[in-house]
């Protein structure tokens, strides 16, 4: 590592797998590691948000939607997706700030479903402050059968190595 990154790698606390702005590239690609939905996790969301909506705590109601039993919320799947994300280190000490996303629900999750994510690089751009950049990514959260079941694009600015 030459010194220059390795200075702005020690002065922002970067992780050992984070990734500046200018060390992705388009195409790039990782899957996390996998987690398997509990029913605590329902119940956590539910009780932190207070969407106790039946479909996901009911089981007897769930039975009777097109679902067949409780799915976990659309925004805990995202949640832990983020998390599942974090995991690979890519932006540890490097990201800046999360600056939006598009983010489609194309199919349940359940309890006893395990999930990954599947995230690449779809287009990297600088911004007028040299030590800063964005990078957008397509993400997919999949399932144990490898079906997405929600996806879209995350837009995060980074550090670039002129930061440190």
């Amino acid at each position: 590592m030459d010194g220059g990154k390795a200075a702005a790698r020690l002065a922002l606390g970067a992780g050992p797998n984070a990734l500046f702005f200018d060390e992705f590239e388009v195409g790039q690609t990782w899957l996390t590691p996998r987690r398997t939905i509990t029913e605590a996790d329902i119940v956590m969301f539910a009780g932190m948000t207070g969407d106790f909506n039946p479909v996901h705590t009911d089981e007897e109601f769930a039975k009777r939607t097109p679902f067949g039993t409780r799915i976990l919320h659309g925004p805990a799947v995202f949640a832990i997706a983020t998390g599942l994300e974090f995991r690979l280190g890519l932006k540890e000490g490097t990201a800046i700030a999360f600056l939006g996303m598009t983010w489609d629900l194309k199919a349940p999750v359940k309890i006893g479903d395990t999930i990954h994510v599947f995230q690449k690089v779809e287009s990297v751009r600088p911004t007028k402050n040299p030590a800063r950049g964005i990078v957008n990514f397509w993400v997919e959260v999949r399932n144990q059968r490898d079906e997405v079941c929600q996806q879209g694009e995350w837009k995060v600015m980074f550090h670039s190595t002129s930061a440190g």
